[in-house]
C-alpha cells in the first residue's frame, strides 16, 4: 500500500474538496472527549486493581483465605490481564481500536458482577481473571488508540489520561475500601462480611457508562489509513484536527507510513528490535521495581507492623491520593521536559523511599516516630514511581512502534508488563517472609536503580515528535540519538 494508491490522496487539493466540519466544539475538544471516554478503561483497570487490597482485608469473613490463596485471588486478575493483552493487539489491528474499547467494557461489566457475586475462593477468582481479560486489553488499546488520535504537541498530555484515570481509579478504590471496611459506621451497607461484594458491584457502574461513551468515539485515523480506507481516514483526521493545523500534511505522512506492511518477524527485525527493547524492558521495570506490589499488599503489610486496620485502609487512601497528584504533574510535565527526562529526574526519589523503607523496618515493625516515617516512605515511593516511570510507560509504548505492527507491539509491551506484575503479584508476600520487609524493600531499590540505568541507555526522547518522525528514526538508526 503506498499514498498514491489512494487516488482522493494523489493531489494535494483534493483534501479540499469538502469544507471542515467544525461544529459548536472545537475539533481540540473532540480530541479532548474521546480521550475522556476512551479513558474510562483505565478508571477501570485503577479500580479493579486497587479494590482487591482492601477485599482481601473483609473476604475472610465469607470464606477462608490462605496466604497462597489471598496471593492468587491478586495474581488472577493479572493473569487474565496476560490473555487479554494477547488477543487484544492482533484483534485491534484486523478490526480496529473502537471496537476492542467497546469489547473490554463489555468484559469489564461481566467481570465486575460476577466479583460480587462469588460464593467461594475459586469463584472469586475466576471473576478477576475475567476482569483481568479487560484490564489486559484495556492497557493495550487505549493507549494506542489516544496516541494516534492526538496531535504531536499534545499527544503526551492525552495519553497520560489513561493514566490518571487509571491512579483515579485507584484512588476512588482506596476511598470506598476504607468507607466499606466497617469504619465508617452507617456506610458499611451490607454489614460484616458482605462489604467486599458492594466494593465489586461499583466497579459496573463505569463499565456501563465506558460501554454507552463508545458510540461517540471515532475509528483511529492511522488504522483506516492502513485498512486503505484514505478517505475515511480523512474525514476522521478533519473532525480532529483545525484547519490551520494542516491536516492534509499530517494524511500524507501517515499515508507514507502505511505503506508499509508489517507482521511478527517484521516485531522482531533487526530494525525495529531497539524499541521492542526499551518498550518490553521500561514495562518490566515498571513492574520488578515493586509499584503494583507495594499497592497491592501495603494495607497487608502495615496491618502486621502493628498499625490498626482503619490506620492501614487510610495510608492506603493517602497513597491514592499521591499517586493522583503525581499523575497530575506527570501530565503537565511530560510534554514540557519530556518522557526520558521526567524518568532520569523524579525516579531517584523513589530509590531513596525504598531504602528510608528498608532502614525503617530493619529492626523489624517501626515504632513511634518511624511509624510515621514508613507512612511517609510509602507516601513518596508512590509519588515517584507513579510520577515517572508508571506516567510514562503507556506513552512511550505507544509512540515508538511503526504503524504497521503498533498493535502487536503494544501486545508485547503489555505482556511485559502484565507477566513482570504476576510475578511479583504471586512471589511478594513470600518474599516478605524470607526476606523481611526491610529485605523486600531493599531489593525493590536495588532493582529501581538498574531501571534509572535501562532508561538513560536505552530510552529515547519521544517529545514533540510526530508518530511518523519516530518510526523514521527506526529506518535511518537514529532511534537511540534523540536525548
Amino acid at each position: 500500500m503506498r499514498p498514491d494508491d489512494f487516488p482522493e490522496c494523489a493531489d494535494p487539493a483534493s483534501f479540499q474538496t469538502e469544507a471542515p466540519q467544525r461544529g459548536v466544539t472545537s475539533a481540540d475538544f473532540r480530541v479532548f472527549i474521546a480521550s475522556c471516554v476512551a479513558g474510562l478503561a483505565g478508571l477501570l483497570f485503577g479500580y479493579d486493581q486497587g479494590i482487591i487490597s482492601a477485599a482481601l482485608l473483609t473476604i475472610e469473613h465469607s470464606f477462608p483465605l490462605s496466604l497462597l490463596g489471598k496471593q492468587a485471588v491478586a495474581a488472577s486478575m493479572v493473569a487474565g490481564a496476560l490473555l487479554g493483552c494477547l488477543i487484544a493487539g492482533p484483534v485491534s489491528d484486523r478490526w480496529g481500536r473502537r471496537p476492542v474499547v467497546a469489547l473490554a467494557g463489555l468484559i469489564f461489566l461481566l467481570g465486575s458482577v460476577g466479583s460480587g457475586l462469588a460464593a467461594s475462593a475459586w469463584h472469586l477468582t475466576g471473576a478477576r481473571f475475567i476482569l483481568g481479560i479487560a484490564v489486559g486489553g484495556a492497557s493495550q488499546i487505549v493507549p494506542v488508540y489516544i496516541a494516534e488520535l492526538a496531535p504531536a504537541p499534545r499527544r503526551g498530555r492525552l495519553v497520560l489520561m489513561f493514566q490518571l484515570a487509571i491512579v483515579s481509579g485507584i484512588l476512588i478504590s482506596s476511598l470506598i475500601g476504607w468507607l466499606l471496611s466497617g469504619h465508617a459506621g452507617a456506610l458499611a451497607l451490607l454489614g460484616r462480611g458482605g462489604d467486599w461484594r458492594l466494593m465489586f458491584f461499583l466497579g459496573s457502574v463505569p463499565a456501563v457508562m465506558l460501554l454507552m461513551g463508545v458510540s461517540v468515539l471515532p475509528e483511529s485515523p492511522r488504522y483506516l489509513a492502513m485498512r486503505g480506507q484514505a478517505a475515511a481516514a480523512m474525514r476522521v483526521l478533519r473532525r480532529l484536527r483545525d484547519p490551520q493545523a494542516a491536516p492534509e500534511d499530517e494524511m500524507r505522512e501517515i499515508l507514507s507510513a502505511a505503506a508499509e506492511t508489517g507482521n511478527w518477524r517484521t516485531l522482531f527485525s533487526r530494525r525495529v528490535r531497539p524499541a521492542l527493547i526499551a518498550g518490553a524492558g521500561l514495562a518490566m521495570f515498571s513492574q520488578m521495581t515493586g509499584t503494583n506490589a507495594v499497592l497491592t499488599y501495603a494495607p497487608t503489610i502495615l496491618s502486621g507492623a502493628g498499625f490498626g486496620h482503619n490506620v492501614a485502609l487510610l495510608t492506603s487512601l493517602g497513597m491514592g491520593v499521591a499517586i493522583t497528584l503525581a499523575t497530575i504533574l506527570g501530565v503537565w510535565a511530560v510534554d514540557r521536559l519530556g518522557r526520558r527526562r521526567l524518568m532520569l529526574c523524579v525516579l531517584p526519589g523513589s530509590i531513596f523511599a525504598l531504602f528510608l523503607l528498608a532502614a525503617v523496618f530493619l529492626h523489624g515493625d517501626p515504632q513511634n516516630a518511624g511509624r510515621w516515617l514508613a507512612i511517609i516512605g510509602l507516601l513518596l515511593y508512590v509519588l515517584c514511581t507513579l510520577g515517572s516511570i508508571n506516567a510514562a510507560l503507556w506513552l512511550v509504548g505507544a509512540e515508538i512502534f511503526p504503524l504497521s505492527v503498533r498493535g502487536k507491539s503494544m501486545s508485547l509491551v503489555t505482556i511485559s508488563h502484565w507477566s513482570f506484575d504476576f510475578l511479583v503479584s504471586m512471589v511478594t508476600l513470600s518474599i516478605i517472609a524470607i526476606l523481611g520487609v526491610s529485605g523486600t524493600f531493599l531489593l525493590f531499590a536495588l532493582i529501581t536503580v538498574s531501571a534509572w540505568v535501562f532508561i538513560y541507555a536505552r530510552i529515547p526522547e519521544t517529545k514533540n515528535r510526530s508518530l511518523e518522525a519516530i518510526e523514521e528514526s527506526l529506518s535511518d538508526g537514529t532511534f537511540l540519538h534523540h536525548r
